[in-house]
C-alpha cells in the first residue's frame, strides 16, 4: 500500500518532470559533492543546493550559520544523506521540510532524529510519511530560526498543501519556497482563495526584506520564484475565481487535479471540486 501511495504521489508531479525536460538544467555554482542520488552545488559561502535525480531534480538546501545549520527538505531517496551533509558542513544540522510530499520528505528523513513541519501538513503524514521513525515537531508561522549570525524566518504559505512553508533569509535577500508557488507548474491541492492569501502574504514579505528571488522545490537554474511571478499567480487565480479564465480538462492530472490553466507565464493544476 505504501509503495502504491508513493507511485501515485510521484505520478502527480509528472508534468513538473516534463517542464524540467523542456527547461533543461543549468544550475550555477561550484560542485562540492556528487553520487548517483544527488549533486550538491554551492550557492554562496554558506549555502548549498542539492539536486536529486528521481523526481524532476527535486531540490534540497543546506543553509549554514555560525553555530548551526538547517537542511530544507530531503529529496525522494538519497542514501546516507546525513553523512553527505556532514562532508559539507561541520555544524549540527536540523531537518526542516517545506511540505510533506515524498519527493521532499522521502526515505532519507530517517537519517535524522527530528523533522520540523507546519502543523497543517499533519494530514499528509499517514499517507506520505508514515514510515518516519523519528520525532515530528512543529514550526510556527513567523518564528525565527537563529543559526548564529544568520536568521531564517518561517512563513506559512499553504496552497500546494495545507502546511506548505517558505523559509526567508532576511538579510541575504532570498528564500526557499518548496512547491508553494509551483517551480513554474503549481499543483494546487487546496483552493484558490488560500493560494491568493499566501501569494499576497509572500508579496508583502518579499517587499519587506527586499527579497529578489525564492529558490523553489524543483530548481533548474532558470525558474526562480520572483516577485513578478507571485503577482502573476495572484492575477491568474483571480481570473479563474471570477470566471474570466476557464480551466481546460487535464486528463493526465492525478489525485483529483482534473483542470489546468496557464497564462502570464504560470501554470496551475487544480480540481473542479475545489471551485465549488
Amino acid at each position: 500500500m505504501k509503495k502504491f501511495i508513493l507511485i501515485l504521489s510521484l505520478s502527480a508531479i509528472c508534468q513538473i518532470t516534463l517542464f524540467a525536460q523542456q527547461m533543461g538544467v543549468q544550475i550555477e555554482g561550484k560542485e562540492v559533492f556528487r553520487n548517483d542520488d544527488v549533486v550538491f552545488r554551492q550557492i554562496d559561502d554558506h549555502t548549498w543546493i542539492g539536486s536529486g535525480n528521481l523526481t524532476s531534480f527535486e531540490s534540497l538546501y543546506l543553509v549554514e550559520g555560525n553555530s548551526s545549520a538547517i537542511l530544507i527538505d530531503a529529496g525522494t531517496r538519497i542514501a546516507d544523506l546525513d553523512k553527505i551533509v556532514a562532508t559539507i558542513t561541520s555544524k549540527p544540522v536540523t531537518l526542516v521540510a517545506t511540505h510533506v510530499h515524498p519527493d521532499h520528505t522521502g526515505s532519507a528523513i530517517n537519517y535524522f532524529p527530528v523533522i520540523y513541519i507546519a502543523p497543517g501538513d499533519t494530514v499528509n503524514i499517514p499517507s506520505m510519511m508514515a514510515g518516519y521513525k523519528g520525532e515530528v515537531r512543529f514550526l510556527k508561522d513567523g518564528e525565527i530560526l537563529d543559526l548564529g549570525g544568520r536568521q531564517i524566518e518561517v512563513v506559512f504559505t499553504p496552497g500546494h498543501t495545507p502546511g506548505s512553508v517558505t523559509f526567508i533569509d532576511t538579510k541575504a535577500g532570498y528564500g526557499f519556497s518548496g512547491d508553494s508557488f509551483g517551480s513554474g507548474n503549481l499543483l494546487l491541492f487546496v483552493d484558490f482563495s488560500t493560494l491568493i492569501a499566501s501569494c499576497e502574504k509572500m508579496e508583502a514579505t518579499m517587499q519587506k526584506y527586499n527579497v529578489s528571488q525564492l529558490y523553489p522545490g524543483h530548481f533548474m537554474g532558470r525558474n526562480p520564484e520572483t516577485l513578478q511571478r507571485i503577482r502573476d499567480m495572484i492575477t491568474l487565480s483571480r481570473d479563474v475565481m471570477s470566471g474570466k479564465v476557464k480551466g481546460e480538462a487535464n486528463p493526465r492530472g492525478m489525485m483529483g487535479l482534473d483542470l489546468v490553466v496557464s497564462d502570464y507565464g504560470v501554470r496551475i493544476n487544480y480540481s473542479e471540486e475545489k471551485m465549488k
